[in-house]
């Protein structure tokens, strides 16, 4: 897969708690199908097994779209399923240690929230950016606010992509135009809804308005 060419306009994030689906393989194919452009598999309450054969389910879904998965937080599920890449946050292992074990062709996410951990980031050989939390947010509790200003202090920061994550829908997405975003990670605009691919479509269609 060419990183350069991802497409982080609809950035979806899993969440079993949420989801309106019986699964989360069919939640992340009615999303694809609605226009998510890249997933992410999040499950903080997995055993290891589970999340590993739960990680190859969900690439029998992604990779035949050409749809990167990345794995959220497990560098070991990330390299056990052969997924396109990680997610770290600031408390996770360090981006640059982390691409020191998964080489130079797996995509790697940085959670940031000030400037200078995004430049950070980016030193480190971060691929991309997840900026929040933009809005209040049920799906995380140690989230950081993050506003408009500092977001534009991110964008002239760094010249890797970004996407915005935190109670984003498709109407507060709105609020964020014209700040150099290139994308919107969504969690229960998409995943909660009763017709999730009803919701990505509407959702990838305000996003693109980035």
């Amino acid at each position: 897969m060419d990183k350069k060419c991802i497409d982080y306009t609809l950035y979806l994030v899993t969440d079993r708690r949420q989801m309106s689906s019986e699964t989360v393989e069919k939640s992340v194919g009615l999303a694809i199908e609605g226009g998510a452009s890249v997933v992410q598999l999040r499950e903080k309450d997995c055993i290891s097994r589970e999340f590993y054969e739960l990680a190859l389910r969900v690439k029998s879904i992604t990779a035949p779209r050409g749809i990167p998965l990345i794995i959220n937080d497990r560098i070991d599920i990330c390299l056990a399923a052969d997924a396109d890449g990680v997610h770290l946050g600031q408390k996770d292992l360090p981006c640059r240690e982390a691409r020191k074990i998964l080489g130079s062709d797996k995509i790697i996410g940085v959670s940031a929230a000030l400037p200078e951990e995004a430049r950070q980031a980016q030193a480190d050989g971060a691929d991309y950016l997840g900026i929040g939390a933009v809005f209040a947010t049920g799906t995380k509790s140690d989230t950081r606010p993050v506003t408009p200003e500092i977001i534009r202090e991110i964008r002239a920061a760094v010249t890797i992509p970004f996407v915005v994550i935190g109670g984003i829908n498709s109407e507060n997405i709105k609020q964020l135009y014209g700040l150099g975003i290139n994308g919107a990670a969504v969690v229960s605009a998409v995943v909660a809804q009763s017709d999730i691919t009803a919701a990505a479509r509407t959702m990838r269609k305000a996003a693109q308005g980035l």
